[in-house]
């Protein structure tokens, strides 16, 4: 064993979110669940398709593109439960299975900002590019979604910006 770093064989305990998805597919296989079954391939389908589009250059398995992409996937169903749920008696099955997935997956869904939070980094931006004029919403948008931190939600971003630019 010489020459190995002291931290060659280091378990730190933690498993990436692929892993933890493989593990989870596993025991769902075991117990023969088939909604757990269905979630978990149906986000390594939604990975394989992220990694095969243009221009795709992340870490094969690296828990951004998973974080990435359950958060998208979550956000997905999430909107297809409402409208199934608006439907009524007849979206009753397909609104409790979205549910389902909605809830299982955001133990690995990354954490979104909070509106209060979101509407700070609003502020501070608009204060930054000196936006005055519902015209320059864009800007600020691109500006806030390039260089702001992670966990923002695109849809009220967009919203607070044109909020705060009518107010001016």
């Amino acid at each position: 064993m010489a020459g190995l770093s002291p931290l060659a064989d280091y378990d730190s305990g933690v498993m990436s979110i692929h892993d933890e998805l493989i593990e989870e597919l596993k025991d769902a296989m075991r117990a023969q669940d088939r909604r757990r079954l269905d979630v978990i391939r149906q986000v390594e389908t939604e990975v394989s398709r992220a990694r095969s589009e243009k221009g795709f250059s992340d870490d094969p398995q690296g828990d951004d593109l998973y974080g990435s992409v359950i958060a998208a996937y979550v956000k997905k169903m999430d909107k297809a439960r409402e409208e199934f749920v608006a439907a009524g008696d007849r979206g009753v099955a397909q609104a409790e299975k979205l549910a389902f997935e909605v809830a299982y997956l955001d133990r690995w869904a990354p954490k979104s900002l909070s509106d209060e939070d979101t509407r700070e980094v609003v502020r501070v931006a608009i204060m930054e590019l000196q936006a005055n004029d519902p015209k320059q919403m864009g800007r600020v948008i691109g500006h806030i979604m390039k260089n702001g931190p992670s966990g923002l939600d695109g849809s009220l971003v967009s919203e607070l910006v044109a909020e705060a630019l009518r107010s001016r």
